[in-house]
């Protein structure tokens, strides 16, 4: 019965009494589009419907291989459209941006994909997952190459030496682990946190392994004799547990954010706390240092008080407070420019210039909060994974060039 029908109904109906259809008086079913369905209220000049559809979705390119929520994202460091995101359908993906044909399903895991890397030469992608396991993938084929176990408990994170095809993952279980891909070799195994390694890294110089962990503490580690050099905690460092983060391209500072709504910046080479940055006031879910090449240092932090703060590191003070419509989940700079994106929990990405502190764009296309984001070697894409079972792809250059 098409809505004309229904807004006008037969004038005998009064004598009839109530009329109801049966299954034999269907003629015909028709499926019908959801796409489709905005064009029924054309008429009372309601022509918002397809456009808004339309509106909604930025992204030149979703990939929906997944079938569940995804959690982990990234970019390969040599190829501009090869992307890995992974998830808790217990399985990775490889695709490529612009290629809707291609897509290598990176299998094996028995629980949640948690985190993805590629190599530094873009050779190899490993995953790890929330059953413990560390896998490593061919990154043109998707070929498995070796699996790697020893972690009690569930995979937080994976990082590879910035020089060689060394493996690093933080595990639930308190530990750290390091393998060698290429001879599929365990080499060590580093103790010292009391709760789960949340978040750690190499130094970009490739000599020194910074850590963070539920338990409040900060270890820097020499990677060789898995001895730990610094040990932060207490005060004036965070009184809850590290969430993120990040290593300065010198190798010098290491920055993290906290469920204590905190962030410090902790000299590598001294252990010492040289700064705290007081202005969140709910969880730092991510935090960056600016490129090397910014005129000024900076830094990035996102929390769940819907913030994203740039701040003016010779000062250690805010120098431009980002509003969002809700948390912000994740951060990361676009290559070397003044441009930085955010992800948010209400499924936006938003391009943020980080000398002026103005909103450049934000992107619309996720249904529900993003949970990763990363950007394309070549700065033209900003990828984004949700938990609405989706990644998607979002085009820099029109806003970007524009502003330049």
């Amino acid at each position: 019965m098409s809505s004309s029908d229904m807004n006008n109904p037969p004038m005998e109906e009064e004598d009839e009494g109530d009329v109801f259809l049966g299954e034999s008086d269907i003629i015909h079913e028709i499926d019908v589009d959801g796409e489709d369905l905005p064009d029924a209220f054309d008429d009372d000049g309601d022509d918002g419907g397809d456009e808004e559809f339309d509106e909604n979705d930025d992204s030149i390119h979703t990939f929906t291989g997944h079938k569940g929520e995804l959690y982990a994202l990234a970019c390969s460091p040599t190829d501009p459209t090869l992307v890995a995101t992974g998830g808790g359908d217990d399985k990775g993906f490889l695709w490529k941006i612009g290629n809707g044909d291609w897509a290598a399903e990176l299998p094996g895991h028995k629980d949640s994909v948690s985190s993805l890397a590629f190599s530094y030469d873009g050779q190899l992608v490993a995953s790890g997952g929330l059953d413990g396991v560390v896998q490593v993938f061919d990154a043109s084929s998707g070929t498995l190459k070796c699996v790697l176990d020893g972690p009690g408990g569930g995979i937080e994170w994976v990082r590879w030496h910035p020089r060689g095809h060394i493996v690093l993952a933080g595990s639930e279980d308190c530990s750290l682990w390091m393998w060698n891909a290429d001879k599929e070799a365990y080499l060590n195994m580093f103790s010292g946190h009391n709760q789960s390694v949340t978040c750690g890294d190499f130094t970009p110089d490739g000599k020194l392994i910074v850590t963070g962990s539920d338990d409040a503490s900060l270890i820097v580690w020499n990677p060789k004799t898995c001895e730990s050099i610094h040990v932060v905690k207490g005060h004036p460092y965070h009184t809850e547990g590290l969430i993120c983060l990040d290593i300065n391209s010198n190798s010098s500072l290491a920055i993290s954010g906290s469920k204590d709504g905190s962030v410090h910046i902790v000299n590598i080479v001294t252990g010492k706390v040289v700064s705290s940055l007081a202005s969140h006031t709910d969880s730092v879910e991510c935090v960056k240092f600016s490129p090397s090449s910014a005129t000024i240092p900076m830094a990035a932090t996102g929390g769940m008080d819907k913030k994203l703060i740039i701040w003016d590191l010779q000062h250690s003070t805010p120098r431009f407070t980002c509003d969002h419509a809700e948390g912000v989940t994740c951060v990361t700079w676009l290559g070397t420019s003044k441009y930085l994106a955010t992800g948010c929990a209400d499924g936006t990405v938003s391009v943020w210039d980080s000398l002026l502190g103005n909103c450049v764009h934000t992107f619309h296309g996720h249904q529900d909060a993003v949970q990763a984001i990363s950007v394309s070697t070549n700065t033209d894409f900003i990828v984004s994974v949700s938990v609405d079972n989706t990644a998607r792809v979002y085009e820099t250059s029109e806003y970007i060039n524009k502003m330049a």
